[in-house]
């Protein structure tokens, strides 16, 4: 059973920062890529920044510059640094992992997601 365990949202002003981390645990053969997401009320879900196993990142056009993603593999943590925060960037934040999982002697690739947490950029 895989997990990912999302922390570090909150209340924020706008201009201010905030740090949010992912931990994935259980069984799992490797990471390809970890990544965010958000999706604010009445909105679909979208992309905010990826990081791959290879170190290569991507960033939606709207956090460029202001959003920084990163990771430690030995901890299995994906990190997303947030700074001039927006009022518009309020959301609901959501990690995702791209894993291998071994499972009856194959190796599967299989998509994860948190459970979301609440970034509010508010004055």
């Amino acid at each position: 059973q895989v997990q990912l365990v999302e922390s570090g949202g909150g209340l924020v002003q706008p201009g201010g920062s905030l740090r949010l981390s992912c931990v994935a645990s259980g069984s799992f053969f490797s990471i390809n890529a970890m990544g965010w997401y958000r999706q604010a009320p009445g909105e679909q879900r979208e992309l905010v920044a990826t990081l791959t196993s290879g170190g290569s990142t991507n960033y939606a056009d709207s956090v460029k510059g202001r959003f920084t993603i990163s990771g430690d593999s030995a901890k299995s943590t994906v990190y997303l640094h947030m700074d001039s925060l927006k009022p518009e960037d309020t959301a609901v934040y959501y990690c995702n992992a791209d894993l291998t999982i071994y499972r009856t002697n194959n190796y599967f690739a299989e998509d994860y997601w948190g459970q979301g947490t609440q970034v509010t950029v508010s004055s």
